[in-house]
């Protein structure tokens, strides 16, 4: 077989890694309304999972690098997609709150090194375009979770089959990844440095406005993740949604990240990345409003015009941080925005269903609507100081 069609087959093989990893992402918060009421659980419960599953993906993404280095991408996203159809497998065979807690470590840790892992490894091999194409098929990944947990809920309120089905898409992953081991070590590159961020990396936190960027990732990343989880709980508990009906819902707002990603991809050559980031807040803003209507139909459209809001925005971020820092900064102020992006999926989505356990659920429009509001100030901060430099904020 020719090199280009051994390339344009790993290239498959890894738009199908993604959406075995977007799979799991989008499933707990549309089996968490079944799940609570099953095991006699708060409503906070979700939020400690999902504690657990994102600080397991902030460890193996900063410890990746180390990992590729020793073992290649191939070898550490077949052992990561194992590690994650096993704590899936381990999550259908759940009888108590605390197995379901012990399970989300190794899903963490197997998602954060497949994740790193692979975007690192498009990086060095591939297009940007394919770049922008492998986050949508995240967004197919995690489109179809819920639409998997809902059917598993329909028929019978089986959450656990919803977590075996995956399970099994992923042990199938695990044989194609196993299979393939050739093909990738025939694209081993040198890339100890372009991983590293350690070099001198207290230089970065002396740049002015690098703190207000952290804070504009982390408000992205708690949004997004919060308005998943806590979507379908907010339709049944608020709205009076049947369970099944609230989970296929929350498959159509990572529908809209998808379809929005999709579209982002193409217009890119028409509108810069700040414009991106502009329109993208705005209609999460459109979303936001119409989750406060009174009305089930405009709720349902909110979700989605949020999802398709959230799109652009954070490879928009990531895009502009050479434009923002200047390009001798960008390779180590990447890994640290993203930290800062996986410390607000960590802490923002307990915090408020801690607090949403406390004093209600109608709350949930609202911390959706401070994130916004923090994201666009820090952003628009952003693009003042950028300006005063001297660099229109419309380039790319």
């Amino acid at each position: 077989m020719s090199d280009k069609k051994l390339k344009l087959l790993l290239l498959l093989i890894i738009y199908i890694s993604f959406i075995s990893l977007g799979l799991p992402d989008s499933m707990l918060g549309a089996a968490w309304p079944t799940i609570r009421a099953e095991m006699l659980l708060p409503v906070a419960g979700a939020g400690l999972i999902s504690m657990i599953i994102s600080s397991g993906t902030i460890f193996s993404s900063i410890m990746s690098g180390k990992f590729i280095n020793k073992l290649g991408t191939g070898k550490l996203t077949l052992i990561s997609v194992f590690m994650t159809a096993a704590a899936l497998l381990g999550f259908s065979l759940s009888k108590n709150y605390l197995w379901l807690c012990i399970m989300a470590v190794p899903l963490g840790l197997g998602a954060g090194a497949v994740d790193a892992g692979l975007n690192n490894f498009v990086a060095l091999h591939f297009s940007a375009r394919h770049m922008n194409w492998l986050h949508c098929f995240w967004g197919i990944g995690a489109t179809l979770g819920p639409i998997i947990m809902s059917n598993a809920i329909a028929n019978g309120g089986l959450w656990r089959r919803g977590y075996l089905t995956v399970a099994i898409i992923q042990i199938c992953l695990v044989t194609i990844l196993f299979i393939s081991q050739p093909i990738w070590n025939s694209f081993k590159v040198n890339i100890k440095d372009e991983i590293s961020i350690s070099d001198n990396s207290d230089e970065v936190f002396k740049l002015k406005g690098i703190y207000i960027a952290f804070i504009g990732f982390f408000c992205y990343c708690a949004l997004e993740s919060t308005c998943g989880l806590w979507g379908a709980s907010y339709l049944v508990q608020i709205k009076g949604i049947a369970p099944d009906i609230a989970a296929r819902w929350i498959s159509m707002y990572y529908f809209g990240i998808t379809i929005g990603r999709f579209i982002s991809g193409i217009i890119t050559v028409k509108f810069s990345n700040t414009s991106l980031i502009r329109i993208g807040q705005t209609i999460i803003g459109i979303g936001v409003i119409l989750l406060l209507i009174n009305n089930v139909y405009f709720n349902f459209s909110g979700l989605i015009f949020i999802g398709i809001g959230c799109a652009p925005i954070y490879p928009s971020m990531l895009h502009e941080t050479p434009v923002r820092f200047g390009k001798n900064n960008s390779s180590k102020l990447m890994g640290l925005q993203m930290a800062f992006a996986y410390i607000g999926t960590t802490l923002v989505p307990p915090l408020s269903g801690l607090i949403m356990g406390k004093a209600g659920m109608h709350l949930y429009p609202i911390f959706i609507l401070v994130l916004l509001i923090i994201m666009t100030i820090s952003s628009e901060r952003i693009n003042v100081i950028v300006s005063r430099r001297g660099i229109s904020v419309g380039d790319n």
